[in-house]
């Protein structure tokens, strides 16, 4: 009786541990994600109806230039980095930590391949003459591309952080099991996923859009 009391008299006793916190949370924060990407649909479709309104009240009928090979091939780009992350679920459950990495890596590299074709794409349009505040077509393009680019590198922010945990799990057997092993890291790589794949597809509905309105 005594010993059952001196237990739960210490400090801290019966407070949930700093694990326990973390993984109670986890459904905020994926109510967090959906919010914000709710948001973030909400703003560029905002972007998009006032291109189309700003086009229909100068009569602007669109530019007389192609639209930038560049973002055609930044779009291929982007989506073979959603096909690569989306296999790492997969690695993450079979215990794979070193696939993993090289998966979470390619991934963050063919990112920073798509940021540096969309300034590719930026630097056509100038060579077309088309710039930021010259024609509706261009003013729009440079601002929801670049938009775009923000939101993509907030992505990868959160990659990176991912991948330093998942490289140093990769260097120690133990440090392996508690990375697989811990649900927190499972959520947060599912939460990435997410992210990415509407960035993704985020990304193409613009291409489309301006596809055929440019």
């Amino acid at each position: 009786m005594n010993s059952d009391k001196e237990r739960k008299d210490k400090v801290g006793a019966g407070r949930p541990t700093p694990t326990s916190a973390r993984q109670a949370r986890l459904p905020l924060l994926e109510l967090v994600l959906y919010l914000t990407l709710a948001g973030v649909t909400m703003m560029f479709a905002a972007l998009v109806v006032l291109y189309l309104y700003t086009r229909t009240r100068e009569g602007d009928v669109g530019s007389p230039h192609p639209f930038p090979r560049w973002f055609s091939l930044s779009t291929v780009v982007l989506l073979i980095s959603s096909y690569v992350l989306a296999q790492a679920p997969r690695l993450y459950r079979t215990d794979d930590v070193p696939a993993l990495v090289r998966c979470l890596g390619a991934t963050l590299l063919l990112g920073s391949i798509f940021a540096g074709l969309q300034i590719l794409g930026w630097r056509e349009l100038q060579n077309q003459g088309i710039f930021f505040t010259r024609e509706p077509s261009g003013t729009y393009v440079y601002l929801i591309s670049a938009l775009h680019v923000l939101h993509l590198f907030g992505g990868m922010i959160f990659l990176g952080v991912l991948l330093g945990h998942a490289m140093r799990a990769s260097r120690d057997g133990i440090r392996t099991l508690v990375f697989i092993r811990n649900p927190y890291w499972r959520v947060r790589l599912r939460l990435l996923g997410i992210f990415w794949h509407f960035v993704d597809a985020l990304w193409v509905a613009l291409f489309t859009i301006f596809l055929f309105l440019f």
